[in-house]
């Protein structure tokens, strides 16, 4: 087929675009070129590059038919974030392709409510994030059951692998709780550590956007869930990543207004965003119609990302290794 990818550089498209290639599809990548793949693979050389600035082209209108001039079988769509972006696509692709494939988020469910949380459940969104993911949700969907682009929206939730940093037992991105883990420090957390993350390795995203084409005939007009087969609670996290280390953890506990006093507004914003969603979602629907297996467990993948971050040099560890998985 041929299948145009909006954002192709970046965490999915890293592990996706790749396997495009090696399925034998003719692979153009539209990004704003900024960035090199995250990992180099020999099947980029037979994808074609297109620079491109989607928010000055939507601004101006000719983002839509920039892509369906493409006459692609299949429009994946990674960066899409808001509804009028979704509006101008989708407006443009009508009966110009077999397939779009939206990328959004676990955060358009909001809170929890019954755990693990299915498709079915009522969209709560909360943050301008959510509200506008599930906004396009709405849109695309409702554009798919009317006859318009045969749309398939898959949900992710927090992605990682090596080249990047994972969303850490704290709910945030600050390195330096991986290295109090790592060297037997004291570490805080909010509340009781009990509140949930649901992390995804990037290339288990990528075989459900794979999925989502070799499976058509059942995609369009769903939403699903992409994550691991199970969310960890920020203690259990905590605990795993120290015993990667030989150390036991020092865990310490305060009410969220407590905890975030010292820390910086961006990491306390951060983690407020993670522990009020607190995400633990159901993969079955993605298991049965799409037969989407992930290869990693939560913290098979934040294991994955750690020891890319320590081999870097990014993480104090105090001479401890991470011992073998």
């Amino acid at each position: 087929m041929r299948i145009v990818v909006i954002g192709g550089t970046g965490h999915i498209g890293s592990y996706l675009v790749p396997r495009l290639v090696t399925a034998g599809h003719d692979v153009t990548v539209l990004s704003r070129g900024e960035r090199e793949p995250y990992h180099a693979d020999a099947g980029w050389q037979r994808v074609r590059r297109v620079s491109v600035d989607r928010a000055a082209e939507d601004a101006a209108g000719t983002f839509g038919k920039r892509i369906a001039d493409v006459d692609a079988d299949v429009v994946i769509d990674l960066v899409c974030f808001t509804r009028d972006s979704a509006r101008q696509l989708a407006e443009a692709l009508r009966g110009r392709t077999g397939q779009l494939v939206h990328c959004g988020t676990i955060w358009v469910h909001g809170p929890s409510a019954e755990v693990p949380i299915d498709e079915t459940a009522p969209r709560r969104p909360f943050g301008d994030y959510g509200v506008q993911k599930a906004e396009i949700e709405r849109y695309l969907l409702a554009e798919s059951a009317r006859g318009g682009v045969p749309v398939t929206i898959l949900h992710p939730g927090h992605i990682s692998g090596p080249g990047w940093v994972p969303i850490n037992p704290a709910g945030n991105l600050d390195l330096d709780v991986f290295s109090a883990l790592a060297q037997g420090h004291e570490l805080a957390l909010p509340n009781f550590g009990l509140e949930t993350l649901h992390h995804v390795h990037a290339d288990d995203v990528a075989q459900a956007f794979q999925q989502a084409l070799t499976r058509r005939s059942v995609a369009i007009g769903e939403s699903f869930h992409v994550v691991s087969p199970r969310a960890i609670s920020l203690r259990g996290y905590a605990e795993a990543v120290a015993s990667w280390f030989g150390q036991e953890a020092r865990l310490r506990f305060s009410p969220f207004e407590e905890w975030k006093a010292g820390r910086s507004e961006s990491a306390a914003r951060a983690t407020y965003d993670h522990i009020a969603h607190s995400p633990s979602v159901s993969i079955a629907k993605a298991q049965q119609l799409l037969d989407y297996h992930p290869r990693y467990g939560s913290l098979q993948t934040v294991r994955e990302a750690l020891a890319w971050l320590v081999a870097a040099g990014r993480v104090d560890t105090g001479g401890r290794p991470l011992s073998p998985a």
